[in-house]
C-alpha cells in the first residue's frame, strides 16, 4: 500500500515505522517541523504501555530504555508536609530524544520522511495513495477540513495551565499544592533526564485572574514564542520551590486544556490518530502515550485485515472503547483539580490519599498493593485515635443516631405491596438485608397517598394498617440485628400511574389508572398522562399528607426519615426549571422553585421526634441542558441543611425522559464530593453517595478521600443480601461493625475454595525474601 502520514510527532512516526516493517509498505511522513524542533519538555510513559512497545518493536524500546528516568514514587508536598506514596512505577524521557530515536528507526526501515515541510493538500494524498493517516495534533487541519464527518467537539474547561522545564531534578513524581494569597495554584513535576524536569503550573481561572497573569497574556503568539512576562513571575513566585535553580520555556504560554472528542475517527480511507482524534488531561498521562498506543494498533489491524475498509473498522472498534476509558478517568482528575481549592482544609493524610485516587482508577485496595504502609497511614488518621480499621468499618454519627458503619442499603422499589400495605416480601427483603451487616436500610419510597403511588405496587404510609405493617418490619430489624432501619417518603407527581417495573418502567397502565398532578402541565414522557397543574389548595393538602406519613413512620419506629426530592417525583419537579413552569410563587427562580419542597420538608421535620435524624435525597443534576446542575445542586443542598436536614443523599438524573446521564463506575459520587466539601462541610452534615458503587474498594476509596460520609449500595445487596458482612471477611475484619448474627456466625470465614488456598512453600518464602513497599528514586546518576 501507498501510505501518507500527515503530521510526524511521536504518533505519526511509530506507526511508519511499524507499519513498514510488517507490510513492507510504501510510506511517507510530512512535517512541518524541523528535526530538532519539539514543543514539550518529557514525556510519561505507564509500565502496560511500554510492554507494547517492547514486543512491538524491541529496536525502539531499547533505545528508549536506554534514556529512561525510572521511580516509584509520587511526592505530595502540601501545607509544609511531604507525603510519600510509593510502588507506582514511571518511566519518563526527553520529548526530543524521543523524536530522535523514532526518527533514526523510520530511517533504517526504509521510511521516507520530509521534515520543514508541509504535507501536501489532504484531498489530494486521499486520491493518490490507500491511507492517509491524519497524526496532524490537537489542532489538526484534516479534523477542521473534515468537521461535518467527523463532527469533532472540543470541551474546555476553567483551569490555565503552563508547561515549563527546570534544571532542578526532582527525584520521584511531584504534586506541590500551594495557597496563595491569590488562590491555590500547583505544580505537577517529573523528572526527564539527568539534567532536567517537566514543571507544569495550574490554576483556576479565577485565581490565575488575581494572581495577575492577564496583565502578560497575549493572544497570537507565534510558535516557539513563550509568554515571558509570566514566566517571569512565576519565578519569583516558586522561588522556594525552584531553590537557585532556572525555570525554562519552550513555546510555553497559558493555555485551557480541550477535550477533543469525535463521532467518528475516519472519512474513507483518511483515519485521525492521537490528539487529532482525542485528548485527555495531562494530569493522568501524556498525550504521547494514547498516540503510541493508537499507532500500535492501528499498525496491527492494518496487517491482521483483508482490507484498509475493515483494517479502520476494527482500529476504531478496538480503541475507541479504552479511549473513552482514558478520557473518564481524564475528566474526573481535570475536574478534581479544577475544584482543587474545595479540598484545602483536608488534614495532608487524607488531602494526599485524595489527590492518588481522584481519576477513580487507582483506589484504596490498589494502593494497598503499591504502598500498605502509606494505606495504614491513612487508615489510622480516619481512625481518629480509635480502632483503625477500613474506612467502611468506622461507626458514624448521622445527626443524634450513630450507625455502627457507613454502609447504607440504597432505597429500591420492590412494587410487591397490596393497596400500599407492606408484607411478608418486605419482611424477608428489609430484615435480610439488616441481618446482612448494613449500618443503615432504607425502605423504598413509601408514598404518602394512594394517588401518590407510583405503580399498584408501590407501599405506602397513609392507612392505618400500612403504619401496622411497618411496625412489624421494623421490630423484627431493632430485634434481631444492630442496624438501623429508616423510611423514604415521597409522591409520584407526573410519573405516577404506571406500571410495575417489569412490565414497562414508566410506561402508563392500560387500565385501573389514576390521574396524576405536578408543578405544570408536562408530561414526562409523550405516551404518559398529562399532569393536573396544582393549585395552592391542593398543595396545602399534599404537604399534610407528608406531615401525616411522618407522624405514621415515627409510630412505627423508624430510626431516619428521608424526603425524596430527587429522581422526578413531585418535589423533584418543583426544583428542575424543565418540569416547573410556573409563574406564581411556585416556579421561576432557583428560590421560587425551592419554595413548596422546603415546605415540605419544614411540615415533615415538624412532624417527625426532633431526635431522630432527617435527610434529603435530590437529583444534583438532571443530565439535560437547561435543568438542574451541579451549581444549583449546591444551593439546593445549602437550603436543605439550613433548614435542619441532617444529611443529603446524593443521587442524579430520573427527571425527564430525553436526559444523557454519563454512566460508569460510581459515577455520581463526584457530585457528593462537590456537596460535602462545599456544604456538608459548612453545615456539619453528612453527605451520602449513590450510584454504581460496587464493592468495597469503592466504599473505602471514597470515604477515605472524603467525597461522602456514607455509602449507599442498592443492586449489590440484591445480589448479595450479605454483601456487607462478606466484605469485612475479604477485609479480614471482624468487630462490632459486622457483627454476624449468632445463627450465622458459623459462616463468617470465608470458605477454602481449593488447595490453592494453603499455605505456600517455605522454600518460596526463602527465595523471595521480605515482602514490602517500593521506594526507588529517580537521581542523575540513576535509580
Amino acid at each position: 500500500m501507498r501510505i501518507a502520514v500527515i503530521g510526524g510527532g511521536p504518533g505519526g512516526l511509530y506507526f511508519a515505522a511499524l507499519a513498514r516493517q510488517l507490510g513492507q509498505h510504501d510510506i511517507t511522513v510530512w512535517e512541518r517541523n524541523a528535526a530538532d524542533d519539539t514543543f514539550g519538555f518529557g514525556v510519561v510513559f505507564s509500565d502496560e504501555t511500554l510492554g507494547g512497545i517492547e514486543h512491538a518493536d524491541p529496536v525502539i524500546h531499547q533505545a528508549m530504555q536506554r534514556e529512561f528516568a525510572r521511580w516509584d514514587d509520587i511526592d505530595v508536598h502540601y501545607r509544609g508536609q511531604v507525603i510519600t506514596s510509593g510502588g507506582h512505577g514511571f518511566a519518563a524521557m526527553s520529548r526530543r530524544r524521543l523524536l530522535q530515536v523514532l526518527h533514526q528507526r523510520c530511517a533504517e526501515v526504509g521510511v521516507r520522511l520530509h521534515l520543514s515541510t508541509p504535507a501536501p493538500d489532504v484531498a489530494e494524498l486521499a486520491a493518490t495513495h490507500d491511507l492517509v493517516i491524519a497524526a496532524d495534533g490537537v489542532n489538526s487541519a484534516v479534523r477542521a477540513r473534515y468537521a461535518e464527518v467527523f463532527q469533532p467537539t472540543v470541551e474546555s474547561r476553567r483551569c490555565r495551565y503552563m508547561w515549563l522545564g527546570t534544571d532542578l531534578v526532582f527525584p520521584a513524581f511531584l504534586f506541590h499544592v500551594e495557597d496563595t494569597p491569590h488562590g491555590v495554584m500547583q505544580i505537577h513535576g517529573y523528572p526527564y533526564d539527568a539534567k532536567g524536569s517537566t514543571f507544569i503550573v495550574e490554576m483556576h481561572e479565577d485565581v490565575w485572574q488575581r494572581a495577575g497573569f492577564a496583565e502578560h497574556h497575549r493572544e497570537g503568539l507565534a510558535p516557539g514564542e513563550s509568554d515571558e512576562g509570566s514566566i517571569a513571575l512565576l519565578r519569583e513566585m516558586f522561588a522556594h520551590v525552584l531553590d537557585g535553580h532556572e525555570l525554562y520555556a519552550n513555546n510555553s504560554r497559558w493555555v485551557t486544556f480541550g477535550t477533543v472528542r469525535n463521532q467518528t475517527w475516519r472519512n474513507g480511507n483518511i483515519v485521525l490518530l492521537g490528539d487529532a482524534a482525542h485528548t485527555a488531561h495531562f494530569s493522568i498521562g501524556s498525550g504521547t502515550k494514547l498516540a503510541m498506543e493508537d499507532a500500535l494498533a492501528l499498525a496491527a489491524c492494518l496487517h491482521e485485515e483483508s482490507t484498509v475498509d475493515s483494517a479502520l473498522t476494527a482500529y476504531e472498534a478496538e480503541r475507541r472503547p479504552v479511549v473513552l476509558s482514558t478520557q473518564r478517568a481524564a475528566q474526573a482528575s481535570l475536574e478534581w483539580f479544577e475544584s482543587l481549592g474545595c479540598y484545602t482544609h483536608q488534614d495532608p493524610a487524607q488531602f494526599a490519599f485524595n489527590i492518588l485516587t481522584r481519576s477513580r482508577r487507582v483506589t484504596y485496595d490498589n494502593l494497598r498493593l503499591r504502598d500498605p504502609e502509606f494505606v495504614a497511614g491513612a487508615d489510622a488518621w480516619f481512625a481518629g485515635g480509635g480502632e483503625v480499621r477500613p474506612p467502611m468499618f468506622q461507626p458514624f454519627r448521622l445527626g443524634g443516631l450513630e450507625l455502627k458503619n457507613r454502609i447504607v442499603v440504597s432505597p429500591m422499589d420492590t412494587y410487591s405491596a397490596v393497596d400500599g400495605t407492606p408484607n411478608d416480601f418486605h419482611l424477608v427483603h428489609l430484615g435480610g438485608k439488616a441481618l446482612g451487616g448494613a449500618g443503615l436500610v432504607m425502605t423504598e419510597m413509601v408514598c404518602v397517598s394512594a394517588s401518590g403511588r407510583i405503580t399498584p405496587g408501590c407501599a405506602g404510609l397513609y392507612r392505618p394498617e400500612h403504619e401496622a405493617g411497618w411496625r412489624r418490619v421494623v421490630d423484627f430489624v431493632h430485634a434481631n440485628s444492630t442496624a438501623r432501619i429508616g423510611v423514604q417518603i415521597g409522591h409520584s407527581g407526573r410519573k405516577g400511574s404506571t406500571r410495575l417495573m417489569w412490565e414497562g418502567m414508566d410506561q402508563p397502565l392500560p387500565e385501573g389508572n389514576w390521574p396524576v398532578c405536578g408543578p405544570s402541565p408536562l408530561p414526562y414522557a409523550p405516551g404518559n398522562q398529562v399532569p393536573r397543574e396544582l393549585d395552592r389548595a391542593e398543595l396545602m393538602l399534599i404537604r399534610e399528607q407528608f406531615a401525616d406519613a411522618a407522624r405514621s413512620a415515627a409510630r412505627a419506629g423508624f430510626d431516619v426519615l428521608e424526603l425524596h426530592c430527587a429522581h422526578g417525583y413531585l418535589l423533584s419537579s418543583f426544583l428542575s426549571p424543565l418540569t416547573n413552569q410556573r409563574t406564581d410563587d411556585y416556579g421561576g427562580s432557583l428560590e421560587n422553585r425551592l419554595r413548596f419542597p422546603l415546605e415540605v420538608f419544614d411540615a415533615v421535620r415538624a412532624a417527625w421526634p426532633v431526635e431522630r435524624p432527617m435527610t434529603v435525597r435530590i437529583s444534583a443534576t438532571d443530565w439535560a441542558d437547561g435543568g438542574v446542575d451541579i451549581e444549583e445542586a449546591l444551593l439546593i443542598a445549602d437550603a436543605f441543611a439550613r433548614h435542619g436536614a441532617a444529611g443529603i443523599d446524593v443521587s442524579t438524573g430520573q427527571v425527564v425522559a430525553t436526559e444523557q446521564p454519563a454512566y460508569g463506575r460510581s459515577f455520581q459520587t463526584p457530585f457528593a464530593d462537590r456537596i460535602r466539601n462545599e456544604v456538608g462541610r459548612r453545615h456539619g452534615i453528612a453527605v451520602i453517595a449513590v450510584g454504581a458503587i460496587s464493592s468495597a474498594d469503592d466504599v473505602n476509596s471514597i470515604l477515605l478521600a472524603g467525597r461522602a460520609d456514607l455509602c449507599a449500595l442498592g443492586r449489590m445487596h440484591l445480589y448479595d443480601p450479605q454483601w456487607t458482612l462478606h466484605a469485612a471477611a475479604e477485609q479480614e475484619y471482624a468487630g462490632p461493625a459486622a457483627d454476624w448474627p449468632l445463627p450465622f456466625r458459623a459462616g463468617r470465614r470465608r470458605p477454602q475454595t481449593g488447595r490453592s488456598d494453603g499455605p505456600r512453600p517455605r522454600l518460596d518464602l526463602v527465595r523471595e525474601g521480605p515482602q514490602g513497599t517500593q521506594h526507588a528514586r529517580w537521581t542523575p546518576d540513576g535509580p
